[in-house]
C-alpha cells in the first residue's frame, strides 16, 4: 500500500454544516487552503505525502527557510523536516489524511479517480457528522455534574418558544448552530437585543439543522483545550493542552507555545491542578464511550476558565473539534521544535491586501533572527508556510527566551 497523503482542507466545519457533495467553499477559504497547503509537513508522518496547491510553493518555501535559517543547526533541522515527506500537486489514488473528512472532499477525490475502497462510506460520514455536532456536548457535560469547580450549562432548543424562554431566564446568552465554522453560526444576544431578525435566524437554523444550542454567557478569563487521540481500537488518550487566544467574536487568533506544565501552572492560578488531572482522565472515559470506535485521529475539547460569584470554575466542554486542529498542531510544534527554555506564539494571520504578508515576513526576518540550541528554536521568527506578493494567509512561529 502506498504511503498516505496529508491534505489541509480548512472548509471542514462549514462543509459539515452544509453536508452535500456539491458544497463550494467561500473564495476566502479557498485562498486559505491554497496559501497554507504546505502546513501538514509539520505534523505528517515520515515517508507520507503532502498535497500542495502548487509545487512552486515548495521550492519558494525551501528558499525562504534557507534565508531565515542562517545557522547550520537550524538548516539541518529544517532540511530534515522538508525532506521527510513526498510533495505532490497531483490528485492521486491514495489513502488521504485530510484535516477532516467531508462529503464534498470525498466527491472531489472520487472525481479525481481515487478508489472507492480508500474513501469513507456514506454511513461513516453520517456517523462523523452526528459525532461532530455541538449537541454531543450534552452527552459529555453530565459526566461532571456535581463536581466542585465546574460550570457549564447548555440546552438544545427545537422550538422558538424554548429559545425565547431560555433568553428571558438567563438574560445574556449565546446561540449556536449545531454545525458551523469557528466563530460562525454564533450569536450573542440579550433579552433586550432579541428581535425579529434574530428570531428568523434561529428559526432557520432549527428548520435546517434540527435544533439550536443555547447557553449562558460566562465571564471568561482563559481559553484552553485538552487534546486527545482516538486510535483504531477505540481507545482515547490525552496528548496535551493547548492555550489559545480568540477575538471578541470567538474567532481563533493564536496559540501560546508553552509546555504542558507551563499551561497547568498558568491555569493553576485560578483552578487546581488536581481538578485538571481528574477532568482529563474522566474525559478519556467519556469520549471513548461517546465515540464508540467510530472516529480515529486527533480531536480537541475546548474549555474555559470562568469567573463566578464564588471564585473560578472550568467549563469542561464548550465544543468538541472532531478533526485535526490548530491546538494539536501548536502542541506538536512546541514539543518537536521549540526548546524548553523558550516560549512564544503560533499564529495564523489573515492579510487584507497583496504585499502585506511579504512586507511583514521581511520585517520579521530582520527584527527577530532565528537562534538555535540543541537543534531547537530558542529565539526568533519562523515562517511555517511560504509567503509571496499575493499571500493572504500565513502561519508562523515567534519564539523568545523565557523571562
Amino acid at each position: 500500500m502506498h504511503p498516505a497523503i496529508y491534505l489541509f482542507n480548512p472548509d471542514y466545519d462549514m462543509a459539515m454544516a452544509n453536508f452535500t457533495p456539491y458544497y463550494k467553499a467561500p473564495a476566502e477559504i479557498i485562498r486559505m487552503a491554497a496559501d497554507l497547503s504546505v502546513l501538514p509537513v509539520w505534523f505528517a508522518d515520515e515517508g507520507c505525502g503532502v498535497k500542495v496547491d502548487c509545487l512552486k510553493q515548495v521550492e519558494l518555501f525551501r528558499q525562504q527557510l534557507g534565508e531565515v535559517c542562517r545557522e547550520e543547526e537550524g538548516r539541518k533541522m529544517l532540511t530534515r523536516v522538508l525532506s521527510a515527506v513526498n510533495w505532490t500537486d497531483d490528485w492521486q489514488s491514495a489513502r488521504y489524511r485530510p484535516w477532516g473528512w467531508t462529503p464534498c472532499l470525498i466527491h472531489l477525490l472520487r472525481q479525481e479517480g481515487v478508489e472507492e475502497s480508500l474513501l469513507p462510506s456514506k454511513e461513516k460520514m453520517q456517523q462523523l457528522r452526528y459525532l461532530s455536532s455541538r449537541q454531543r456536548c450534552l452527552e459529555i457535560l453530565p459526566a461532571f455534574s456535581g463536581w466542585d469547580g465546574i460550570c457549564g450549562e447548555m440546552k438544545a432548543c427545537s422550538h422558538l418558544s424554548e429559545v425565547e424562554l431560555f433568553i428571558q431566564e438567563r438574560r445574556q446568552v449565546i446561540l449556536k448552530a449545531p454545525w458551523s465554522g469557528s466563530g460562525r453560526g454564533l450569536w450573542k444576544v440579550s433579552a433586550e437585543s432579541w428581535n425579529m431578525q434574530l428570531a428568523g435566524w434561529a428559526s432557520r437554523i432549527m428548520k435546517v439543522q434540527g435544533v439550536l444550542m443555547a447557553e449562558p454567557i460566562y465571564d471568561k478569563v482563559a481559553d484552553f483545550a485538552m487534546e486527545f487521540f482516538s486510535d483504531e481500537r477505540g481507545d482515547v488518550r490525552f496528548v496535551g493542552y493547548s492555550y489559545f487566544d480568540t477575538d471578541v467574536h470567538g474567532n481563533y487568533k493564536a496559540n501560546r507555545l508553552w509546555g504542558n506544565e507551563a499551561i497547568e501552572t498558568v491555569l493553576a492560578c485560578s483552578v487546581s491542578s488536581d481538578l485538571l488531572h481528574r477532568l482529563r482522565e474522566r474525559l478519556e472515559e467519556v469520549l471513548k464511550k461517546v465515540l464508540d470506535g467510530n472516529y480515529q485521529g486527533y480531536l480537541g475539547v475546548d474549555m474555559m476558565v470562568c469567573r463566578m460569584e464564588d471564585g473560578f470554575r472550568i467549563h469542561p466542554c464548550v465544543e468538541v473539534n472532531l478533526r485535526m486542529n490548530m491546538g494539536v498542531l501548536s502542541r506538536i510544534l512546541y514539543d518537536r521544535h521549540v526548546h524548553s527554555l523558550s516560549e512564544g506564539e503560533y499564529v495564523v494571520e489573515h492579510y487584507m491586501h497583496n504585499g502585506e504578508a511579504l512586507a511583514f515576513h521581511q520585517r520579521m526576518i530582520e527584527l527577530y533572527p532565528l537562534e538555535w540550541k540543541e537543534g531547537k528554536m530558542v529565539n526568533g521568527y519562523l515562517p511555517l508556510t511560504p509567503v509571496q506578493e499575493g499571500t493572504r494567509f500565513q502561519a508562523y512561529l515567534q519564539v523568545r527566551w523565557k523571562n
